[in-house]
């Protein structure tokens, strides 16, 4: 299966930010929040809904997605996405990539994504952030359904701004001699990170019970975590959030 989705996002009169231009088929369908009832501040809120079993082996799936000046965008997930083996050999690929234009914001926040045994995925996410943008991007990987192994998943994020590279992260996950170390994921069955450029970043380091959030060299912050659920992690990486500068706007949105 091959599909793509095309999100663009401007500010519109009143300082609200709207949807110009949005493309989408199953298995990636967005649904756009009725603007009644768009936040208060602004922020177009888009749902990222899977209407078909994706990643199937041999799939692939492309996002891309385009923030305009100072507009603001929402875009979450509604449910988990699980990779699943295909009839034929082959592996799955799907591709994330924003671009944010200068004083824009946007904020990714796809529920889990599920490895499940016998999968091979690939995963990329390139943000391209123009001066004074800012991005919330968040990934919760899920190694395997209750009681079975993990599936092979590579998975590449790439954050810029301004021309500088802020993050560049491979992760391999699968291999059973990495799994076996306690180096690796401490045997945990799920890790989640979210990657934050905002208005300010950490001066220091800080971590907590198996969860950690770093400054990035040259801008932006990442936190990690894991534990042996989805509920857990996702607690965890929540904790390490709320000791970003940012914390109180960086809440997760109740609407």
């Amino acid at each position: 299966m091959r599909a793509s989705a095309l999100l663009s996002v401007e500010l519109g009169r009143g300082g609200r930010s709207v949807v110009r231009e949005l493309r989408s088929q199953a298995p990636m369908t967005m649904v756009p929040r009725r603007a009644a009832a768009t936040s208060t501040d602004g922020t177009a809120v888009v749902h990222l809904v899977g209407s078909a079993a994706t990643p199937v082996g041999g799939d692939l799936v492309d996002l891309r997605v385009h923030v305009g000046p100072g507009a603001r965008l929402l875009l979450r997930g509604t449910a988990a996405t699980v990779a699943l083996p295909g009839q034929h050999a082959g592996r799955s690929r799907s591709t994330v990539h924003i671009e944010v234009a200068e004083g824009g914001t946007v904020e990714y926040l796809p529920e889990a994504t599920v490895i499940t045994a016998r999968a091979d995925h690939e995963a990329e996410m390139t943000i391209s952030l123009g001066e004074g943008a800012r991005a919330r991007c968040r990934e919760t990987l899920v190694l395997g359904r209750y009681g079975e192994r993990s599936g092979l998943l590579t998975t590449t994020t790439h954050v810029v701004r301004g021309g500088t590279p802020l993050l560049r992260q491979r992760l391999d996950i699968g291999d059973e001699r990495l799994t076996a170390s306690s180096g690796y994921l401490a045997g945990a069955r799920v890790l989640a990170t979210e990657t934050v450029v905002w208005n300010s970043d950490p001066v220091e380091p800080s971590s907590g019970q198996w969860w950690s959030l770093a400054p990035l060299a040259a801008d932006g912050a990442l936190a990690t975590a894991v534990g042996d659920d989805a509920v857990i992690a996702e607690r965890r990486l929540a904790e390490a959030v709320s000791h970003h500068p940012d914390a109180k706007e960086l809440e997760v949105r109740s609407w």
